[in-house]
């Protein structure tokens, strides 16, 4: 199976001390994000966790316990995009975002990381031009360390439209535009671009539609082939091999008006004052009225698969 740690917040950026407890005492406990006192409790186990997936707009403060972290597979994504802090308000400087990135390519292996370029959207000083400049000087500052970069396009959910209104995505011709110009830009440096939920539009111009966590990603990035059990992905037209979430909505610290997984910047900031490193939650510490289950977890590994019930 795959722990998850990247979907609801960042983890590595804000939360790494707290993961390595978790991952010393070997369990997690995880709320439902829409049934408060619902609990599941997580196993971490090498042999039944196949891949620790991070994704980190600031991987920086997990790169000392990298050693420690050698007895898991890891698969990281780590998004680095050139939006300044009118948009993402505590993203770290990106040059040493980039740094971190190369650091953590040259520990877990060049397949075993993917640059993510997201989202990108049109406003507040980005047009298309601009985002082919960047991405082309991003791209050569990459070379070497990085095999795939997924994008994706500015999805308007209402948390965005309320906490973004000057940003728009791009128009479908402005998307064939960035897709044609990074596809180019991404074979002159050894990196495939990758489209996330954006169904097979830009394929023709050299994209890669299947996704950005797929099996075979996956499998490449870890060394080992896997049986996953068939599931119905969230959203339309994704293909990622998902695993258990052990993050929380409303937590990230960096504030990006685009966020999906924050309402709000108080509702964050009130998050965080719960958080205790020691806790085996995320976010605060059991309830009385808490209903706590054993996560179903199996390895996928082929002729390796063992279950813990």
């Amino acid at each position: 199976m795959i722990i998850n740690s990247g979907c609801r917040t960042d983890i590595p950026a804000f939360y790494s001390k707290w993961f390595m407890n978790r991952i010393r005492e070997g369990y997690v406990y995880v709320r439902n994000p829409y049934y408060n006192t619902k609990v599941t409790k997580c196993i971490l186990n090498p042999n039944l966790v196949d891949c620790l997936a991070f994704c980190s707009k600031n991987p920086e403060p997990m790169l000392k316990y990298l050693d420690e972290l050698d007895k898991f597979k890891q698969f990281w994504f780590v998004t680095i995009t050139p939006y300044g802090k009118d948009i993402e308000p505590s993203v770290s400087d990106k040059t040493r975002v980039i740094e971190s990135f190369k650091k953590i390519s040259e520990h877990v292996g060049i397949n075993a990381v993917n640059w993510r370029y997201d989202p990108i959207f049109i406003g507040m000083g980005f047009d298309v031009e601009r985002h082919i400049k960047c991405f082309e000087e991003m791209a050569r500052s990459l070379k070497g360390y990085v095999k795939n970069c997924t994008i994706s396009f500015l999805d308007l959910y209402e948390k965005v439209k309320r906490n973004a209104p000057n940003i728009k995505p791009p128009t479908r011709d402005e998307q064939i535009e960035i897709g044609k110009a990074f596809s180019k830009i991404g074979k002159e440096n050894g990196i495939t671009i990758h489209s996330c939920c954006e169904k097979t539009f830009l394929a023709p111009y050299g994209i890669d539609c299947k996704g950005c966590m797929t099996k075979e990603i996956v499998e490449e990035g870890i060394g080992c082939k896997l049986n996953p059990p068939k599931r119905k992905n969230i959203r339309e037209d994704c293909n990622c091999l998902l695993g258990n979430d052990i993050g929380a909505y409303n937590s990230c610290g960096h504030l990006c008006i685009y966020c999906y997984a924050n309402a709000n910047k108080e509702l964050v900031r009130k998050n965080m004052l719960k958080h205790d490193p020691n806790s085996p939650f995320l976010i605060g510490n059991s309830m009385p009225e808490d209903e706590v289950h054993l996560a179903k977890q199996k390895s996928w590994k082929i002729d390796e698969q063992i279950s813990f019930l």
